[in-house]
């Protein structure tokens, strides 16, 4: 019996996106543990509030659309703005400070386009942006110090109720700069080598830091194993941030070194978690690229000359305005097609 052979494409069974949310909040858990025992209970106890308060305003704005909210409420998007959401704000951060930014990442950058798959922007980092431009003291000065693993960190509930309370005058000998901002502003007046022992650096590159880092790397690396993302965005955003550092901090009297800009802040966050998001990042692999490598200029030149030490929400929002002109003009290769088509079409026929 003749058996009919076929070549590719074959069709594959798509996972459905409660799954992929499901492995993305599983990759950043080593982040969070890390995050936890370097720096207390603050960003686990943001997590939970951040991801229910972004389950009950999707629920209640589904509801307002008349929307079916148990069916949206299972893909676990909602859930994943929260995780992000928490993991990026500082661990002692009021939770009023949470609340709006989850409330505007939920209903305004996400559920105000038509929800899930419109949205043009990261939701999180809208939200995240809008806090830190709202309200620059409760985001700058609410950083925990870096214990370690857990010795002089606050207990759990001085932490609650440090984040829930009304106020918090309480928190002066807990909180400290990040590293980036410590380097950022001390730099002008002083040498690296004074700057760096300063007790934000410990005895490594970042106290704490470089393993929270490292730890989002490794969940990182997990995504790309399970195909959930692809290497080029989280590569080309490393790799941006390491030429412009390369070219233009080699002095470290000057601007802040390479592993400090790799292993501080939220670089490792930002690029395998926060600028890989499918919906407002590019989608062609030569696209991944530009945008990828894109974000990571904008974070070194806003960190460098800006005025916010860490810059991976700006610099996220602001690719996500150029990914329409990145996608238009570095499209794949049609299946059946020699080469691409790319570019506007003119009067006569022919592309620009």
């Amino acid at each position: 019996m003749a058996l009919i052979q076929q070549s590719s494409p074959h069709a594959h069974k798509a996972r459905p996106t409660s799954r992929v949310m499901l492995w993305v909040i599983l990759a950043a858990l080593p982040g969070l543990l890390a995050q936890t025992l370097f720096f207390g209970w603050g960003n686990l106890i943001n997590v939970i509030w951040c991801v229910a308060l972004a389950m009950a305003t999707e629920a209640l704005i589904l509801k307002l659309r008349n929307k079916p909210v148990g069916f949206f409420l299972r893909d676990n998007t909602a859930a994943v703005t929260g995780l992000l959401l928490g993991l990026s704000l500082p661990q002692l951060a009021p939770w009023w400070v949470s609340a709006v930014a989850v409330i505007t990442a939920i209903v305004v950058a996400k559920q105000l386009y038509g929800g899930l798959g419109s949205n043009p922007f990261n939701p999180a980092m809208v939200g995240y942006a809008l806090v830190l431009v709202s309200f620059p003291v409760a985001m700058t000065t609410n950083w925990a110090q870096p214990a370690s693993l857990w010795a002089g960190a606050p207990g759990f509930s001085e932490t609650l109720s440090t984040i829930f309370s009304a106020s918090q005058t309480a928190i002066d000998g807990w909180t400290m700069a990040t590293p980036l901002d410590e380097y950022k502003h001390k730099i002008a007046t002083h040498t690296a080598a004074e700057v760096l022992k300063h007790p934000t650096f410990g005895e490594q590159i970042a106290r704490g830091w470089e393993w929270v880092n490292l730890a989002f790397l490794l969940g990182g690396l997990m995504l790309i194993g399970l195909k959930i993302i692809t290497w080029h965005i989280p590569v080309a955003f490393l790799a941006g941030i390491g030429i412009m550092s390369l070219a233009f901090g080699s002095n470290a009297d000057q601007y802040a070194p390479l592993q400090l800009h790799l292993l501080a802040g939220g670089t490792m966050l930002g690029a395998f978690f926060i600028a890989t998001d499918p919906v407002s990042a590019a989608t062609s692999h030569q696209g991944k690229l530009i945008y990828g490598a894109s974000i990571g200029v904008l974070i070194y030149l806003i960190r460098t000359w800006g005025n916010y030490p860490d810059a991976v929400a700006f610099s996220v929002l602001l690719m996500n305005f150029a990914v329409p002109f990145i996608d238009h003009y570095t499209p794949p290769r049609t299946y059946g097609h020699h080469k691409a088509r790319r570019g506007l079409p003119s009067k006569n026929g022919a592309k620009s």
